[in-house]
């Protein structure tokens, strides 16, 4: 029997691995993917991370340098290399739909253990607002984004106000294309010279102060929840970050041949849900979500000391 079943091989799935790896675990990591890197092969071809490599580490071996913000091909490199480093277990193709509990053990995809770690990160739940009416031109979720050439002749509509709403519309916009950003609240930028390594400190210190019993003192107000890329800086400058108030119908995005929805994710537990217990079920332990783990778990440089106590407690390392 196995010590650990850990569904996911992307930041949070390595991360733990690592861990567990570093503790003698027996353990299995289970992928739904053919190849390294988690969801980022899945992300557009722009995208980059919000702060430079030196804040965007795993647990044992840092990111390799990269001059400003890494894209995405460098972060998947990273991970693929860090597999290999580590020489995890990770079985690929390997889909999970549903993890199976006894009473006392449990079995995913026919393997036994007394632990699951949920790594599942958050791109396979994509989340799409329900907004009354019907639109007749083509619909995808920033999920399956990928370039704007896709997009070409085309007059597209982007909705939602984070940072992948304003990253899509800038990727467009600075290509040529006509794009409309569409937001349920003015899009709020954060200062120029805030980046990762501002939000990776702040979540760093609301870490501790939480482990420390002393309460989660919030997050830093920066005055906006957008980052100031180059990319998003530049479109700014040349005029081309205006967002319009959200319709109250899809009806009235008939002008519009391609609507985006950048409205975020949700947990990809779906294989758990139907567990007596749910995420309370013992021995079951989710890893990867700001929401549910705490601060900056969700974040590559943040989710080593959740990946770390997760496997310290498998192992009854307290």
């Amino acid at each position: 029997m196995l010590d650990a079943v850990v569904v996911g091989a992307g930041q949070s799935g390595l991360a733990v691995s690592y861990y567990l790896r570093k503790y003698g675990a027996d353990f299995v990591v289970l992928d739904a993917s053919d190849t390294p890197g988690g969801a980022w092969p899945h992300y557009w071809d722009a995208l980059t991370l919000f702060s430079r490599a030196e804040f965007s580490n795993l647990p044992g071996w840092p990111m390799p340098s990269y001059e400003g913000y890494p894209p995405r091909d460098h972060v998947v490199t990273y991970f693929s290399r860090y597999e290999q480093r580590y020489d995890l277990p990770i079985h690929r193709g390997e889909r999970v739909e549903r993890v199976l509990h006894d009473g006392s053990v449990f079995t995913v995809n026919g393997y036994v253990a007394r632990n699951v770690v949920m790594a599942t990160g958050i791109w396979s739940a994509p989340f799409v607002p329900f907004v009354p009416g019907s639109f007749a031109g083509e619909q995808i979720h920033s999920a399956t984004y990928a370039r704007p050439e896709d997009f070409a002749g085309r007059r597209v509509a982007v909705v939602g106000g984070g940072n992948s709403g304003a990253q899509i519309v800038v990727d467009l916009a600075l290509a040529g294309i006509d794009v409309q950003w569409f937001t349920r609240r003015p899009p709020a930028f954060m200062p120029d010279n805030v980046d990762g390594e501002q939000l990776f400190r702040r979540n760093r210190e609301r870490f501790v102060a939480i482990a420390r019993g002393d309460g989660d003192p919030g997050g830093a107000d920066f005055g906006g929840d957008i980052v100031m890329v180059p990319e998003v800086r530049r479109a700014r400058e040349r005029g081309l970050l205006t967002a319009e108030p959200m319709v109250g119908s899809l009806d009235e995005l008939s002008s519009f041949d391609a609507l985006i929805w950048a409205t975020g994710f949700r947990p990809a537990l779906s294989a758990v849900r139907g567990l007596e217990h749910g995420l309370d079920t013992p021995g079951l332990y989710v890893l990867g979500f700001d929401s549910l783990n705490g601060p900056g778990a969700g974040t590559i440089g943040g989710v080593s000391p959740f990946a770390r106590d997760i496997a310290r407690r498998i192992m009854g390392k307290r």
